[in-house]
């Protein structure tokens, strides 16, 4: 287990942070792809944004956070990795983020407030460059989103919106979305 596995398995200072297979994934697909700008929504303490700078080896990551704390960690956690010079962290929310980022994008990994994928969706289709990727990740909730009779009450509207985003992106045309039961769920959507 890696010092920030372990940072973000620490009770004190848990922090949550994309499973193995997910870390895995994602450095095979910017392996393939070998994306020069990637946008990341949902930054926690670095972990994805370290795992996605180093399979990239070149490059740019924004990565936005709207938790200060989570910032503050994930700045010293990609400086001491040493990748400050492709990671960019902002602390705003994404979607007042979203609004003046400039495009292209070859890819976007969002992993930020999960009820919010719609409300996201429309600005990183704008962002997203003809051939791009956008990678979603924590869609089946837990499983939940494929059971949803067993979903507890209290977490019922955000099972719905994320069926709404699943059926959204499989639907939308210009997009080939295929959707992978790995970790919590992972779409893959590529902007034809």
């Amino acid at each position: 287990m890696s010092s920030l596995e372990k940072e973000a398995a620490d009770t004190e200072t848990y922090a949550p942070i994309i499973e193995p297979e997910v870390a895995n994934l994602l450095s095979v697909l910017i392996k393939i792809t070998k994306p020069k700008r990637i946008l990341e929504l949902g930054t926690a303490i670095g972990y994805s944004s370290i795992v996605m700078a180093r399979a990239m080896g070149d490059g740019e990551i924004i990565t936005v956070e709207r938790y200060a704390v989570a910032y503050e960690r994930a700045i010293a956690n990609i400086k001491r990795a040493g990748l400050s010079h492709i990671i960019k962290p902002v602390l705003e929310e994404a979607t007042s983020v979203l609004n003046w980022l400039d495009p292209p994008f070859d890819m976007i990994f969002m992993d930020a407030a999960k009820g919010q994928y719609m409300d996201f969706l429309p600005d990183c289709l704008r962002l997203l460059k003809k051939g791009g990727i956008l990678i979603s990740d924590d869609v089946l909730y837990k499983g939940e989103v494929t059971d949803a009779v067993s979903t507890e009450k209290r977490k019922v509207t955000l099972v719905n919106r994320l069926n709404k985003y699943l059926e959204h992106i499989s639907d939308t045309e210009g997009l080939a979305t295929t959707v992978l039961p790995i970790g919590n769920g992972v779409a893959i959507s590529l902007k034809e």
